[in-house]
């Protein structure tokens, strides 16, 4: 069984390591110059008709839930423990300069984001039940011209999404929710469990139109939530700011390694910090995994341009504004190259509890629980509906989703109440391998969506 576990760590490591990482980001530079940086150009449109009132209405083209909707449940699953843990451990593994990174990384991401939402919409399908199915698996499907190509891709992109999501999207943020209420409250973790069982039952067995619901209450409030309690942090500690960021900028480009001053005894070089940097970013935002765009095919729109123009501010709320306060909290605090009592360095859900209890006190530890909880259960809700769209297009029927339905929340006890790392390594290759068949795709298709954006141009400028 060792074995097994180090084999499967070996393979996890490998494919998370610096090919993944060039592909992913890679995909998204070329994608982004191929587009003549429109994405970019027209990110305030984007976050403008994010926030205006049509999105919330299904007034314009056809679909099972508001533009908004499709958003906010594509950002439950990936605004997770990633935007409080990964971004923690990426200052401590990469240095404070991972921060950069992730920002760099989520810029191009914006374009493989808006690309594989797009194309969702542009090649989704209408089910037996009349509910759009969408997604990656539907554009490989019908978009790339090679059809067993197209067929083959699909198969394992479906594949790897529903293991994904039983790993990544529901076992793992069960046992950060079980871990943060046993640390903070002392809750036990059979009790965690259960509690979140009944609660994703209740919501999940409604399908898209519960989970958007919940989705579009709650990841606003609770992104508000953390963001105010973080830039509370931020001013608290506003006089050790600019030697913090200082030091971000320095140590994400520093050639040889670095330290002292803001991150204490931390130690990075620029190659540790792009690296966890990258890492961290895509796993917060998924740009390029292709689960955003399942949700992102539910959506009312009558084009797949403008409402991928409204998925791609997923990953601008995602890494550049939540990620970024965590970042920033813990870099003003001092805390980094702080150590436990045991003498290890403090990481993960530790150092962003630690940076926020420098200006909240005991308070600043229980509202870093409950942002870790809130945003692992949301995130539970969110990648069931990936997992229960790739599980319908394997078996090619909806008739069994509510059985994947029942079966996923009953799966989360089980995250709640075991610590299984086999389990978390396996998911973790999983989530990696969805991306691969994803990014072929959008590269085959590039030039479909250069064209596509292009000819939508004079709509943007006609709107300002």
């Amino acid at each position: 069984m060792k074995e097994l576990s180090n084999v499967i760590s070996a393979i996890d490591d490998f494919v998370w390591g610096p090919v993944m990482l060039v592909l992913l980001v890679g995909t998204g530079i070329y994608l982004t110059f191929r587009m003549r940086f429109l994405t970019w150009r027209n990110l305030g449109y984007a976050l403008k008709r994010t926030l205006s009132k049509e999105a919330r209405t299904k007034s314009r083209g056809e679909g099972d839930v508001s533009p908004f909707s499709a958003l906010t449940t594509a950002l439950a699953a990936t605004i997770g423990t990633g935007n409080i843990v990964g971004v923690a451990t990426a200052m401590v593994s990469g240095g404070p300069g991972a921060l950069v990174w992730m920002w760099i990384s989520a810029a191009f991401g914006l374009t493989s984001k808006f690309s594989e939402c797009m194309l969702a919409i542009k090649y989704r399908e209408v089910n037996e039940k009349g509910e759009m199915s969408g997604g990656p698996m539907y554009t490989m499907k019908k978009g790339i011209k090679n059809k067993k190509l197209g067929a083959v891709l699909a198969w394992l992109f479906a594949f790897f999404a529903v293991v994904a999501s039983f790993g990544i999207g529901n076992m793992t943020q069960g046992n950060s929710i079980s871990g943060a209420l046993k640390a903070t409250f002392n809750v036990p973790t059979w009790l965690s469990g259960i509690i979140i069982t009944v609660f994703a039952l209740l919501i999940i067995v409604g399908g898209i139109k519960s989970i958007s619901k919940v989705s579009s209450v709650v990841v606003p409030v609770m992104a508000i939530f953390y963001v105010i309690c973080g830039l509370i942090v931020i001013i608290g500690n506003i006089s050790n700011l600019p030697a913090g960021l200082a030091m971000i900028f320095k140590m994400a480009f520093s050639v040889k390694a670095v330290g002292g001053g803001m991150c204490g005894t931390i130690v990075a070089s620029m190659m540790n910090a792009m690296r966890y940097g990258v890492a961290r970013g895509v796993f917060s935002n998924e740009a390029g995994m292709g689960s955003a765009a399942i949700t992102a095919a539910a959506a009312t729109t009558d084009n797949p341009v403008r409402q991928g123009y409204i998925n791609m501010t997923g990953t601008f709320w995602d890494t550049i504004v939540v990620c970024t306060i965590t970042g920033l909290a813990i870099a003003s605090s001092g805390v980094l190259g702080m150590k436990d009592a045991a003498g290890d360095y403090l990481t993960g859900s530790d150092i962003t509890i630690a940076a926020f209890k420098t200006v909240l006190g005991t308070g600043g530890g229980w509202l870093v629980t409950i942002g870790i909880t809130l945003f692992a259960f949301s995130t539970i809700l969110g990648w069931e509906y990936h997992g229960e769209k790739a599980f319908e297009y394997l078996l090619g029927t909806h008739r069994f989703n509510m059985v994947y339905r029942v079966i996923f929340s009953l799966v989360a006890y089980i995250g709640c109440t075991q610590t299984l790392s086999l389990v978390w390594n396996f998911s973790d290759i999983a989530n990696a391998l969805m991306a691969i068949p994803n990014l072929i795709c959008m590269l085959l298709l590039s030039g479909e969506i250069a064209s596509d954006i292009k000819k939508f141009q004079p709509e943007i400028k006609g709107s300002r």
